[in-house]
Formats: C-alpha cells, structure tokens, sequence
C-alpha cells in the first residue's frame, strides 16, 4: 500500500513585518506570470522600479498592524488547521502545510513528506474559488516539485470547493452569530480582485464572461472556470444559507493593484457608496478568503472599517474566516476523502485494480 500524503497549499507570507522580508516576498509572488500576466521585460520594469521600492515599505507597515506573536495571521491559523486536520487524518494521511510564495515552502513540505514514505500525494489548494494566479499557481509549483525526482508519485489534486455545502455550511455556521449579534443592516460579500483579462483568457468562447451585467448570474459551460462567476455563486449560496433579503447583501472584489481594470465592483468603492444609502451596521464577509490574513483584518477590518465610518456609517465587522474553526476542519477531512473515493472509484482506477501490471 502506498503511503498517503496531504499537502494543503496557501498564497504565502512574508517572513517579518519588515521591509527587506516583505520585498523578498513580493519578489517572488509578483515574478509569477502566472500573476503579472505581461510580457516578461515589463513584468521585470514594473517590480523592481516601481512596485518593489514603493509597496515594500507600505506593505511592511501593514503587516505590522496584524502581526501576531507567532507570525502573520495567515500562517498562524494555517498552521492550526494543519495541526488538526493532522489529528483527525491520523494513520491515513501525513499532512503538511506549504505556501506557494515564501515559508514553508512547497520544496521543503514536499521534502518531509518523502522523507516519510509518502509516495502518494493529495493537494488541497486553499482557495475556494479557481483562479491561475492563485490555485493555478500552486498546483502548477506542486506538479513541477513533485516531478523533479526520476520516479513520479501519484498526485491528485481537490478541486475547488466553491459551492460545496460543507464549505458554505462552516461558513455561516461563523457568520450568523456576528451578523445577528451586530443587527446588520447589510452584508457585503468582498472577494479578492483579479485583472479584468485574466477572466477573459478563462472563457472559451470569448463571449460570455464580462460581455453583461448577468454574466455571473449562473454557472454554464461558458463561465464554469470563472473567477467572478464562481465568486456570485459562493456569494448566493451564503446568501441563501443566512436567510438574506435581495436588497440585504452585495458583492465587491478587493486588493486590486495597477491601474488596469479589475473585476467591479471594488470594495473600496463600494463601502461609502453603502454609508451614502442609509446603511448604518455593515457585516463584511471574505470568502475567497478561508484564514483571516493582511486582506481581511488590515484592509478589511482597519482600514475598510475607518472608510466606512468616516462616510457616515455607524459600525463595519469582519466576519472571521474560517482560520481552525471545526466545521471547516471537517470540511477539510471531507474533501480529501471525497476525492479519494471519488478517485478511487473512476473507470480507469477500476481498470487498474482488475488488470494489475498491464500497461497501454
């Protein structure tokens, strides 16, 4: 039998909330092409003449308003859920934590894993929604790790988990205390942005996605690997689980950098927008988000919360993510062992069992 493994894979963290530590982090995330999707000499212009010098020191005080006495939120609660999806997967699987940018790095996760017999490998990007510059990223890195060495494992990757009802289940079952506990007025649903293009590029036909306003009203054969698309289902789901009004929640797209169009609406945008219609106690939800981080609690929670007060509303809270809630540790556990089975029970796996040895 071959030894299972798990490797549950997040974006990343800089090392320290210090400049050098935060430029090295970006270095590597933003030489991605996979995330800067431009012609190679511009991408290397832009990072170290413009983004590098200015965000670096910006980024580091940001950092410093959320660090942890462990570390970054993100690999703090990462961690956490490593620990106790461990725990529960004990004697099935051998579970490590790696980032695709910075530490733990998917070299050195993978490296431990080997290091223990591991010859068959299961990576759960941590991204409820697909996207090349995040999923596509990491699963690219994993495949590219884990094919260096002669003999290549058997690798399968969880797909994602946008709509699955144990994800959108864990995540209200977080949500509805603080939206009832804060009598919220509205509850805005703010994902992380991508670039206008990179949702383009992801259509086949090249005529559905951002071709009109209902392009993300429901997942076709057009939009079925749509970020945004894939974000309003989530966002629907939620809705729907939280007992939501039409007119009591929206969604909003965050983070974005450059001056190219990203996907609309813009959180930054919308929250005085909301302030300017009446709406007074304001629930924030990230979930393309499944461990609060520098998005959610310091763009977010500090600086969206501050916006939002100063354009006439009265409360902003961040819903926490899901960070090592139990519910979501579940959720985990079940899907790993549903793309196992799932795996495990194809035609071709079958044709392998039956017919042992035999190839072509």
């Amino acid at each position: 039998m071959a030894r299972k493994g798990l490797l549950l894979v997040n974006l990343g963290t800089p090392d320290a909330p210090e400049t050098g530590p935060v430029r090295r982090y970006l270095r590597e995330f933003l030489s991605d092409p996979r995330v800067v999707d431009i012609h190679p000499v511009g991408r290397w212009f832009l990072l170290n003449f413009i983004i590098l010098p200015f965000r670096s020191p910006k980024s580091a005080h940001a950092y410093r308003t959320v660090w942890m006495e462990q570390g970054s939120p993100l690999l703090v609660h990462s961690k956490a859920l490593t620990a106790a999806v461990g725990e529960r997967l004990s004697g099935e699987y051998e579970v490590e934590l790696a980032m695709r940018y910075g530490n733990p790095s998917l070299p050195d996760a993978v490296a431990r894993l080997r290091a223990r017999g591991v010859t068959d490998f299961t990576v759960l990007p941590l991204y409820p929604q697909e996207a090349p510059s995040s999923s596509g990223s990491s699963l690219a890195r994993t495949y590219e790790v884990l094919s260096g060495p002669w003999d290549v494992p058997n690798v399968r990757a969880v797909p994602a988990f946008h709509s699955h009802p144990a994800f959108l289940d864990a995540f209200t079952e977080v949500a509805r205390p603080v939206i009832s506990g804060m009598r919220a007025d509205h509850v805005l649903f703010s994902f992380h942005g991508v670039p206008e293009r990179h949702i383009r590029k992801s259509d086949p036909t090249g005529k559905h996605c951002l071709a009109s306003q209902g392009c993300c009203d429901a997942l076709t054969d057009a939009n079925r690997h749509c970020y945004r698309a894939q974000c309003f289902a989530t966002a629907r789901g939620l809705a729907s689980r939280l007992g939501l009004e039409p007119e009591g929640w929206s969604v909003s797209f965050q983070s974005r950098l450059g001056r190219t169009p990203w996907v609309k609406p813009y959180t930054d945008v919308v929250l005085p927008e909301l302030a300017a219609r009446g709406v007074k106690r304001l629930a924030v939800m990230c979930p393309a988000f499944v461990a609060d981080c520098l998005e959610t609690v310091e763009e977010v929670a500090i600086r969206g919360r501050d916006q939002f007060l100063a354009s006439g509303g009265e409360d902003l809270k961040l819903v926490p993510s899901l960070n090592s809630h139990p519910a979501w540790v579940d959720t985990v556990v079940r899907l790993v062992r549903e793309s196992e089975a799932a795996a495990t029970s194809s035609p071709a796996a079958a044709a392998a069992r039956e017919a042992p040895g035999r190839v072509g």
